[in-house]
């Protein structure tokens, strides 16, 4: 297959990001075309935790990780983008008035002014924990994410992590399972303090176990999970009864071909000028959890935020001729843009 596609921007990642990035610069009538390997929008809030609640995102106290990709994708009807789902960039070639080629796996070329990398952690895969077996009950108890949550509707579910993710699945699935059992090798947690506080504040009241201290040690079961046994740091062992495990322990990110674009790459990120979000290479950007700078905080805020400044400054790329005007949506209303 070979598919020709000519717009102003290719977004290289269709995630909360880069769907929002979408909205800035269709402001500046700028046309983008965005690509993911997923088969569809919304990144890891729509492969991995479509139905967490997010609770940093302004104007909202509390929104499902779905829903705020749909609220993006209806925010961005307007300035009607292309996608280009389910391939993965493998190349850019730089044309000769500075304009790039973007190819993809499935041999789709889109001839664009300014590339957009908004690709999250990259390609990205669940850390597992070092336990035998593991493999054998993949699909059979034990999973990485949450996509259904209505699965684990009075069973017995142990979770395992200490970071954000493990905090708030802890929460939401307390008032679901039957039984939630919160496993995490430290005293302490990495995630939020206000969701520690309520992860210790449900232990208090008898509504999950929460077990702090020790960490997997293996698992069994017939056809099914069974059993998950842990191990504390003086190495007693303790067996609970479960249905399901689901070991939070983030993300091992993996650039790909995004490594061998030439661009300044620190720890697994790519390094960017804070002014604008541009990377070292000329007419490529890096915006979201995809990129680094001193202060970095890897926040779905902070992303948009350096999409409306990236836009700002790939606008010279595409209009050349033109001097920028800064506008307020309040004033002239999306449709006048």
């Amino acid at each position: 297959m070979n598919t020709q596609i000519s717009t102003d921007i290719c977004i290289i990642g269709a995630g909360p990001v880069g769907l929002f990035a979408v909205f800035e610069a269709g402001l500046l009538k700028m046309r983008c075309h965005l690509v993911d390997v997923l088969p569809q929008v919304g990144g890891q809030l729509s492969e991995i935790y479509p139905q967490k609640p997010i609770y940093d995102i302004p104007g909202y106290p509390e929104i499902k990780a779905q829903e705020l990709v749909d609220n993006l994708m209806e925010q961005i009807k307007p300035f009607d983008p292309g996608f280009t789902l389910g391939e993965r960039v493998e190349r850019l070639d730089k044309q000769e008035d500075g304009s790039y080629l973007v190819v993809t796996s499935d041999q789709t070329n889109i001839h664009c002014k300014v590339v957009v990398i908004a690709g999250g952690l990259g390609c990205f895969e669940p850390r597992k924990p070092d336990i035998e077996n593991l493999q054998l009950f993949e699909g059979k108890g034990v999973s990485y994410m949450v996509k259904n949550p209505e699965l684990y509707r009075d069973r017995k579910v142990v979770l395992a992590g200490g970071g954000d993710s493990a905090l708030d699945w802890t929460i939401f699935l307390a008032n679901i399972a039957q039984e939630v059992t919160l496993v995490h090798r430290g005293d302490t947690f990495r995630g939020a303090p206000d969701s520690a506080e309520k992860v210790f504040k449900l232990a208090e009241m008898g509504k999950i176990n929460l077990i702090l201290s020790s960490h997997l040690h293996k698992i069994n079961g017939d056809t099914h999970l069974e059993k998950v046994h842990l191990l504390s740091k003086s190495k007693e062992e303790r067996i609970l009864n479960a249905d399901y495990l689901i070991p939070l322990f983030g993300l091992s990110p993996k650039l790909g071909p995004i490594g061998e674009w030439g661009l300044n790459i620190e720890k697994s990120a790519i390094a960017v000028n804070t002014e604008d979000y541009s990377t070292n290479v000329e007419r490529i950007y890096a915006i979201g959890d995809i990129n680094t700078y001193p202060g970095k905080l890897k926040l779905i805020l902070s992303g948009f935020h350096e999409a409306a400044l990236m836009c700002q400054s790939a606008f010279k790329y595409v209009y050349p001729d033109q001097k920028l005007s800064f506008k307020y949506t309040t004033v002239y209303g999306v449709n006048t843009f």
